[in-house]
């Protein structure tokens, strides 16, 4: 992890809360503010970055210093690392136990050659067992290293989220706050807005929990478009709200 400054790990107890597009997101949001990003997808059985960015099909190589990351655009402002990477087709499973998981996700975090990177964003899948114990283990020491929590506003969700809050504290990682995903609906013809899984369960667990809430972050039907279109998310406007969020997290540090 040399030179990188900050290490940023999206995380989250309950899956399809949107953590893979965050990442994307806010990776999008801090490069447009002129930082050097990275983007480590440690979701090892449902890898999703390189489909979001539209960078399926591309293999990685090794350099003298180790695996060469996968860069976005030609400056190289954000380089990707995934296991989807390294399967033949992007129908490949990953069938591992625990083990296997824990080396793929060691050798991710120390062979990588990520350059000078200003940040370094997580990606990791739900839950609190083997990757994400490798993960803390891995980065045990590292500065600059801190968490950010994803949940959607109904209850079964909030709760997840209340155990990956537990484990950050026990686990020693400080949360940089929390964001609250498909936390409405804005018709595109009309404007008006409709809290399609309610709203405000994440701002409440913030709260409870005496974290920062980062932000909500509404439903987008130009996502559903671009990924059936493969075009990349990134084509899109970022967006006021996540252009926020970055800003509060780059306040933190």
């Amino acid at each position: 992890m040399l030179g990188v400054k900050h290490i940023i790990i999206v995380m989250s107890g309950k899956g399809g809360v949107g953590k893979s597009t965050v990442s994307v997101k806010l990776c999008l949001a801090l490069e447009q503010m002129g930082f050097k990003v990275g983007l480590l997808d440690v979701d090892l059985c449902g890898p999703s970055i390189p489909h979001l960015l539209n960078l399926d099909g591309k293999e990685v190589f090794q350099c003298d210093q180790g695996w060469s990351p996968i860069y976005s655009n030609p400056n190289k402002s954000l380089a990707v690392m995934s296991i989807a990477f390294l399967l033949k087709t992007k129908d490949d499973a990953v069938i591992w136990r625990g083990p296997k998981k824990n080396a793929m996700i060691k050798q991710f975090i120390n062979d990588v050659h990520w350059e000078d990177r200003d940040y370094l964003i997580i990606d990791t899948p739900p839950g609190t067992s083997d990757e994400h114990i490798s993960i803390m283990e891995c980065l045990r020491g590292s500065p600059e290293t801190g968490s950010v929590l994803v949940t959607t506003p109904q209850a079964v969700a909030v709760g997840d989220v209340r155990r990956e809050i537990t484990f950050c504290r026990k686990t020693g990682i400080k949360i940089i706050g929390l964001i609250e995903n498909m936390s409405g609906y804005q018709c595109p013809h009309c404007s008006e807005c409709t809290n399609v899984f309610s709203k405000g369960g994440g701002e409440s667990l913030a709260l409870a929990s005496d974290l920062p809430f980062l932000g909500c972050v509404p439903l987008d039907p130009k996502m559903a478009t671009m990924q059936r279109t493969d075009e990349r998310i990134g084509d899109a406007d970022v967006g006021d709200v996540f252009t926020t969020i970055a800003r509060k997290i780059v306040g933190q540090q």
